[in-house]
């Protein structure tokens, strides 16, 4: 019996599974994506605005660079190289083509609560600067590095776990409301910490639950200590640069290049710094000396790993957050996709990769992003030119940076968070479509405020969870309708006439964050199919009962856009009388839904439709005012459908 039952279940090795030598190739484009697009650069049409934008994107990356070292409490010469090895490694293994990474705002903040945590200001005086340590610089800087490495280390790594648990389908739980929230507090933050060099005020470290408004009471305690220079210098600098970059934002359309007012701001006050000795003369502090070359590779301390664990979880979640983001709203504005799996290997090996080269832990920013989009950036070739540039600056010009006073430096970090600080105006938005994501971000924004990035990211993600989950059992599920009265209806008013390529669809479920992709996913597969196949009847209905609209799982549309309808303009009625409610991802996917029919040459009517959702999706979306959107009932929507064109034949009612 023993030799029977092995017998009966060893398999043949004839009909094991052998990867074929294009599954393997497969999989390494899959996961390498730069040997898939490379392959079909163009470099006639891509090369020369891949240059330009390589060339102004090197500028960002040399001025952060520097500034968010110093937000890392670290020395600058390492935010020089967080601006280059990260970026080299996501241009291989990152799919957005409009993201930069290197080094970011958020996570240099968080990574230099460890830091001055486990290497604190104090111990400076307790080592000394020699020349037989790396670069020349201190063993106080090197083991500040050395934590900072640390908690790079450890978040790729935690990025790395999630790719290989495949965590980037649960991202949709991180709404729109919560990102906006959580990085405009975390901006607020960044400022907030800038003041003291705004200021030219010496003040200890402060963090910790409610450590924003201790710092401002230490500030107006010592109100008096205020350097006067500073404080003109840091006013005349941001001043410039936001004058130059609305310029800049005004006529970028007339001129071709844009002004690298940042760069130009450095070589200025560095000069003027140097020409007046600033630093003796009026006590300004200045970056001091940047040493040349990168060094050999080495370990970040591995003893210190679970000090920073907190840390190191913050750094992986925001950073992947905010730059997941930033993929997805360039890949949704130029027509590709995005992996989110795939992007959490590409931060990881970024993070985890860069730690041996002494880099502060990196992320996709919103103003390198912004950059590449003005700049026309194509490929990700922009970032791989800007990496030489950046290597220029690293063995060259790194020394020249001697005198550029701190104060400027925490300007530009000031102006270079524009862009999350304004998102104060999405305010006005959530509360015309959605209260209760008003209510999200406001308290989403309070909690990152008062404790930290993390904390208010994880706290916007329950509550918009709980939220959901309460407000889902007064949901009305199931939408009953007499199909035999509505066909009744249609043929009498329509004269017996039958109409062809017009599809409703009953949409019986509460649109939310929870559903919003898959909504998107089923309809377009489902249009797809249509315009495609030539299916009876049956099968088609035997289709549409396994749509998944009403499933609270999400996934991701990678498909190719359909092709239009090649003999008639196809018509798709929703009808809205069984969505209850909804929240602001839903009206998004709605109005995505409208565009994308309206590219695939689908006329889209919506029956049915609460005042609300009427003025949400008003407010949210760029609809066509021509023709007319929003009916009162279905037989409204295909009364006007029939008077406007000649259709002859009803193709279906489908129910979902």
């Amino acid at each position: 019996m023993t030799g029977a039952k092995r017998k009966k279940k060893s398999v043949p090795w004839s009909k094991m599974h052998v990867p074929h030598c294009e599954d393997i190739k497969t999989w390494w484009r899959r996961r390498i994506p730069i040997l898939e697009w490379a392959q079909h650069y163009d470099l006639k049409e891509n090369l020369l605005p891949d240059t330009v934008s390589g060339i102004m994107l090197a500028v960002q990356q040399v001025t952060q660079g520097l500034a968010f070292a110093v937000l890392s409490s670290v020395h600058p010469v390492f935010g020089l190289y967080g601006s280059l090895f990260p970026a080299i490694i996501y241009a291989i293994f990152g799919m957005g083509r409009h993201v930069a990474t290197g080094t970011f705002a958020l996570t240099s903040l968080i990574s230099a609560n460890a830091v001055e945590r486990l290497v604190p200001q104090s111990s400076q005086n307790l080592t000394t600067e020699s020349n037989n340590s790396v670069l020349g610089l201190s063993e106080f800087e090197m083991q500040r590095i050395g934590v900072a490495a640390a908690v790079s280390f450890l978040g790729g790594v935690i990025q790395l776990a999630m790719f290989v648990l495949q965590l980037g389908s649960a991202t949709f739980l991180v709404t729109e409301p919560v990102i906006s929230a959580m990085t405009t507090g975390a901006a607020t933050h960044v400022v907030t910490s800038q003041v003291k060099y705004l200021l030219g005020m010496k003040m200890p470290y402060i963090s910790g639950p409610l450590g924003f408004f201790y710092i401002y009471a230490y500030v107006f305690e010592n109100i008096k200590s205020v350097r006067l220079e500073a404080l003109l210098l840091s006013l005349l600098s941001i001043v410039v640069l936001v004058l130059v970059k609305e310029l800049n934002e005004q006529f970028k359309r007339k001129i071709k290049v844009v002004l690298p007012v940042d760069l130009v701001l450095i070589v200025a006050a560095s000069f003027a710094c140097y020409c007046t000795n600033m630093e003796h003369t009026y006590g300004l502090a200045v970056v001091g000396h940047i040493p040349k070359g990168i060094p050999p590779p080495k370990a970040p301390p591995m003893n210190i790993l679970s000090a920073v664990i907190t840390e190191a979880f913050g750094v992986a979640l925001v950073g992947y957050v905010a730059s997941l983001a930033l993929a997805q709203g360039s890949a949704k504005k130029f027509k590709y996709s995005v992996d989110d799996n795939q992007e959490f290997l590409a931060h990881g090996l970024s993070n985890v990769i860069s730690s041996f080269f002494f880099c502060i832990p990196s992320a996709a920013a919103m103003g390198r992003t912004a950059g590449l989009y003005s700049t026309g950036a194509r490929t990700q070739v922009a970032c791989l030119i800007s990496c030489v540039f950046v290597l220029i600056v690293i063995y060259a010009v790194g020394p020249l940076f001697y005198w550029l006073p701190t104060c400027v430096l925490a300007s530009i970090i000031v102006v270079g968070l524009k862009g999350m600080l304004i998102q104060f105006r999405d305010l006005k938005k959530y509360w015309n479509v959605d209260k209760i994501d008003w209510g999200i971000w406001i308290s989403t924004y309070i909690f990152t405020i008062c404790f930290a990035a993390n904390v208010g990211l994880l706290f916007g993600v329950v509550c918009t969870i709980a939220i959901v989950i309460g407000r889902f059992p007064r949901a009305k599920t199931v939408n009953i309708k007499n199909m035999k009265e509505m066909e009744f209806k249609i043929k009498t008013e329509m004269e017996g006439e039958t109409l062809q390529q017009v599809k409703i669809i009953s949409v019986n479920n509460p649109l939310v964050f929870l559903n919003a992709k898959k909504f998107h996913t089923d309809l377009m597969n489902f249009i797809q199919k249509e315009n495609t196949s030539n299916q009876p009847l049956d099968d088609i209905n035997k289709c549409e009962q396994n749509m998944l609209l009403n499933s609270l799982t999400n996934g991701n549309c990678n498909d190719e856009p359909a092709q239009p309808c090649q003999n008639e303009k196809c018509s798709l009625i929703l009808d809205c009388s069984g969505l209850t409610f909804f929240d602001y991802s839903g009206v998004s996917i709605l109005v995505e839904v409208y565009m994308d029919c309206k590219n695939r040459s689908v006329d889209v009517a919506l029956a049915n439709c609460t005042a609300s959702l009427v003025k949400a999706m008003q407010y949210c979306g760029n609809l066509d005012l021509e023709k007319p959107i929003f009916f009162e009932s279905v037989s409204a929507a295909i009364s006007t459908i029939h008077s406007s064109k000649n259709i002859s034949k009803l193709s279906d009612h489908s129910e979902v």
